[in-house]
This record gives C-alpha cells, structure tokens and sequence, in this order.
C-alpha cells in the first residue's frame, strides 16, 4: 500500500530485453584488429534490488556488456571469431552474469553479431582460401590419375592377351570419331604388321648391336697393344750437339829487339804534320 506524498511508484518491465552492443574495435590474440558487435537478453528478476542497488540498470548492463567484449577480442583469435563462437558467447555471457545477480537482473544469452575485418585481411583470407581450394584440386586430380593409369595397365595387359579386343577397340574408335561431324580421316593400320616389322627388325638391330661391341673390343685390344709396346721399347740417349767454337786470329810474333811505338810520340808527330801543312797553304 502506498503512502500519498511519501511513497513514489515506479514500473519494471520484467520482460527480457534486447539491448543491441555498439561495435567495439579491438586487437586479437593473433594481432589482427576487428570490429566486433553483439546482442544482450536479459530480464529483471528483482525490481528492488534493480531500482537500489544501481541507478540505471539498463546503463549500467550496457557498459559491462562493452568492457566484457572488448575483453573477450583481445584473449580470442581472428579463426575463433569467425568459426567458433558459441564459446565465446558463453564466456561473454558468464562475464556479464557476474555483476548482473547482485542488480537482481539475469543474463538470458548473449551473441556476437558480426564481426569487421580490414580490406587487406579479407583480400589476404581469399588468397588463402584460393590457395587451399587449388591445392584441394591438384590433389584430386593427381588421384584419378593415379587410379586412370591403375586402370589403362589392366585394359592394356587384358588386350595384349587377346589382340581381338585391340581391333575392336581401335573400331569402336572409330565410329566415336566418325560420329562427330568433322573432317579427320582416319587410316586404320594393322597392328599385326607392326609386330612383324618390330619382330622382323630385332634380329638386324641385335646384329648391328654385336657388330660395335666387336669393334670396340677389337680398337681397345689395338690401343692397349700399342701402350705396351711404347712401354717395352728400349730408351735411346740423346746425341748433345756441341756449339761451334770459332778459330782464334793468328798473331804475329814479336821479336825481343823490335821496339814498341810510344802513342804519344805518334800523336806529337801527327801534330806536327798538320801544323807544318797549314803553313804552306797560308804561304801560297
């Protein structure tokens, strides 16, 4: 009962709520920033406790659910935000119940809604993906190879045990190939001539095979006779041809009473001449 001008009434709304997070920007564990949003459901079980104990329940839950989120990007990484988020919630959810019962209010779910990534990491994930499928697909590929050429050496050991079965497939063909309206012409060529020549030249070629072997045998047998021969011949010396020595002028024997001219007496004489034949040309 209410007391007029002392007590106040005030309504709750003990429905659940949906109250929408912003988009909170942060660095994952894996250091890629993203843009992260999500939703809250919650209800008040306790109107008291939710109008006394806080003064804007639904703030205050508004603000715990950002923090939390913000908490919940930087322990999570970018594989687990984008595949694996049911743990998340729950973790998201646990972090916002912790505050909530002591409000009287009860955190009925929360999820992440969409998360934001950068232009250079979505074209980075695509490269990736590209990646992974090409290399998904060259390993198929390389598989039914493998299990074509596993089943083309059955068929080829199966014909070769019956060379009808090679005519009619060499006739099946060509019907497959005359079917289609193109102009290849097709030659058909008896696979039992290609034996007989291949079986008609194998004796010629084994011939001419041992023909060079005995010719090789036979020029490494000359070689190694002429190596031996080199090695068995007796060394001759070498002739030194000795330089010619020039034969040595003859000099003339002087006697013990023959006198040896004075240079200089020469030299005074040849001065002499010449001063004597200046005199007689300055005369005439």
């Amino acid at each position: 009962m209410l007391v007029p001008f002392s007590d106040k009434l005030v309504r709750v709304n003990t429905q659940i709520v949906t109250m929408p997070v912003p988009a909170q920007e942060g660095i994952t564990r894996d250091n890629v920033t993203v843009r992260v949003d999500a939703v809250v459901y919650f209800r008040v079980v306790d109107p008291v406790r939710a109008l006394v104990e806080v003064q804007d329940y639904q703030f205050a839950i508004g603000q715990v659910a950002q923090t939390s989120l913000r908490s919940i990007i930087g322990k999570s990484e970018l594989d687990d935000l984008l595949t694996n988020r049911e743990p998340l919630n729950q973790g998201l959810a646990l972090m916002l119940d912790s505050p909530a019962v002591g409000w009287g209010i009860h955190i009925d779910r929360v999820e992440i809604k969409d998360v934001a990534l950068p232009e250079s990491m979505k074209r980075t994930m695509a490269r990736q993906a590209e990646a992974d499928r090409e290399r998904r697909a060259r390993i198929i590929t390389a598989d039914g190879e493998l299990q074509a050429s596993k089943k083309l050496a059955q068929a080829a050991d199966v014909m070769s045990d019956s060379p009808a079965a090679l005519q009619l497939r060499l006739l099946q063909t060509m019907v497959e190939v005359a079917s289609e309206k193109s102009s290849t012409v097709i030659l058909p060529f008896p696979v039992e001539l290609l034996r007989f020549l291949e079986h008609s030249s194998l004796p010629h070629a084994e011939r001419a095979a041992e023909a060079r072997a005995g010719n090789r045998s036979r020029n490494r047998a000359i070689d190694a006779d002429e190596e031996a021969a080199e090695l068995t011949a007796p060394v001759k010396p070498e002739q030194i041809e000795s330089p010619e020595i020039p034969a040595l002028p003859e000099v003339a024997p002087v006697s013990e009473n023959a006198s040896v001219p004075d240079p200089i007496e020469e030299e005074l004489k040849r001065a002499e001449a010449q001063s004597s034949d200046g005199a007689r040309a300055a005369s005439a």
